[in-house]
């Protein structure tokens, strides 16, 4: 695996993005939106229930990890998504390129447009709400770790799904991780899901996370056993990941459908 190779993947994503406003879109300005909307909801349902449990910071932490789900998975899958809109997916490839360093550099991407998404988004939640997403204290670093991980495993599931179909699976980029937040209890506790709904629940280290957020803002502590099984689900999530992308590359290559993603249509 070379260091150069990795460069030229991440350096060709921030030339991407510096040169397309609509790129913008999806790291600025949906995360935003977000925010607005619950920020402002969760104001009035705290005025309006007067409730002692914290309402606003329940929801304005739960929209920031999920954006932070949602942006991570899409550095990802979008970034891989953009070499296939453009046809530059098969000439990469022809260079010495592997797929070890293009998921690596796919990952790379990822972390610089979260964090420049995810920093902007919780300096917008202090200046209009007042919120510190610092709160959470100790926790906050587990939180996002767990998070990260299985967010790019998501990403290597949606990049795998995509180069087994073709680009007509690109839709399954998007619906991934949008049904990650309700198995996972992003905006409720996972007690009020069906019961059949709550094991498929309990099998996502997302859910540990939003739980422990929860348990965080009413007593200021969690169980750290608990944090230890999502974080071992995500490394879980993570090695399927990986040797999922992996097996579709080969797959791709040994059945000739690269074809679908060459510069001819």
């Amino acid at each position: 695996m070379k260091i150069n190779h990795i460069y030229s993947i991440v350096l060709r994503q921030v030339i991407l993005n510096k040169r397309s406003w609509g790129r913008w879109t999806g790291i600025l300005y949906w995360p935003t939106i977000d925010l607005l909307v619950w920020g402002t909801l969760s104001i009035y349902i705290q005025k309006a229930g007067g409730q002692e449990f914290n309402v606003f910071v329940f929801l304005i932490g739960s929209v920031i990890l999920m954006n932070f789900i949602w942006r991570t998975q899409q550095g990802v899958a979008v970034s891989f998504l953009e070499d296939v809109w453009t046809r530059n997916f098969v000439n990469l490839f022809s260079s010495p390129l592997t797929i070890g360093e293009y998921s690596v550099g796919l990952v790379v991407t990822a972390i610089f447009r979260v964090g420049f998404s995810i920093g902007i988004l919780c300096i917008l939640a202090w200046l209009l709400y007042t919120f510190n997403i610092f709160v959470f204290g100790f926790y906050l670093m587990p939180f996002l770790a767990i998070l990260f991980l299985f967010s790019i495993a998501i990403g290597f599931f949606s990049v795998g799904i995509t180069l087994r179909i073709g680009p007509s699976a690109e839709a399954l980029v998007w619906s991934i991780p949008a049904i990650i937040s309700p198995l996972s209890g992003a905006m409720y506790p996972v007690s009020v899901l069906p019961g059949f709904i709550q094991k498929i629940a309990l099998a996502l280290p997302s859910t540990y996370v939003f739980e422990g957020m929860r348990g965080v803002i009413a007593t200021g502590s969690y169980d750290h056993r608990l944090l230890w099984i999502g974080f071992a689900l995500s490394v879980v999530y993570l090695a399927l990941g990986t040797w999922y992308i992996f097996l579709s590359y080969r797959t791709v290559l040994r059945r000739g459908l690269f074809s679908r993603f060459s510069t001819t249509d």
